[in-house]
């Protein structure tokens, strides 16, 4: 039986986090999903895998989580389960970047669509960064991207702030692109940007994935 793959993440005001997961990971058990999904405050963040069936009923249980509605996942197939276990976890963030403050839902970069993605990055007064990890980096990124050479999402603050003291010692104020594998990373890297007061800051919308469909 062919196991179907679900990637998502969404960015809402979700206080009642806690109060959800034991109704939700209910749902997922049920519907034979396995896989880990976190849950905090500043929305969900997951990847599942299940039945095609299995994937509808997970996905409309958190499509039914207030805020979530218009949730987006991108899909991939498997002959194998590729996780062992459904883990439904309560985080401080659903991707760990430790800036307090830092908020999509309040405060978020312009989303670019894939296909007017290479119009942006091939403009000169464009600086493009990879918010993958190093290992990330490495398999491939696109031509002039810059690696933040990051272990982790939260060596990045760090990163992006001596960046930006060498673009200020050069009289720089570029425009920034970003991109990541799905798009949680740069949509929460570009809130920081923002708070940092870059006003012109982009992200591929859905990521390499969605870039690559």
């Amino acid at each position: 039986m062919t196991t179907r793959i679900a990637a998502f993440y969404k960015f809402f005001d979700f206080p009642e986090f806690e109060r959800a997961r034991a109704p939700l990971a209910q749902v997922l058990q049920d519907a034979g999903v396995k896989g880990t999904v976190l849950l905090a405050a500043e929305g969900v963040n997951g990847t599942i895998a299940a039945s095609p069936e299995g994937i509808d009923t997970a996905l409309a249980a958190l499509r039914a989580l207030p805020g979530a509605a218009d949730l987006e996942a991108k899909f991939s197939e498997s002959a194998e389960m590729p996780f062992l276990r459904l883990k439904v976890r309560l985080k401080r963030e659903i991707v760990t970047m430790g800036v307090p403050g830092t908020d999509p839902n309040a405060l978020v970069g312009t989303y670019v669509e894939p296909e007017d993605w290479n119009g942006l990055i091939s403009d000169p007064d464009t600086v493009l960064i990879d918010t993958r990890n190093d290992y990330e980096y490495a398999i491939g990124t696109f031509e002039g991207a810059i690696d933040p050479e990051t272990r982790t999402f939260r060596e990045f603050p760090d990163w992006f702030r001596a960046f930006r003291q060498r673009l200020e010692a050069e009289g720089r104020t570029p425009k920034i692109a970003m991109f990541c594998t799905g798009g949680v990373r740069y949509e929460k890297a570009s809130s920081f940007m923002k708070q940092e007061g870059f006003d012109e800051v982009y992200h591929l919308k859905g990521g390499i994935l969605k870039y690559l469909e």
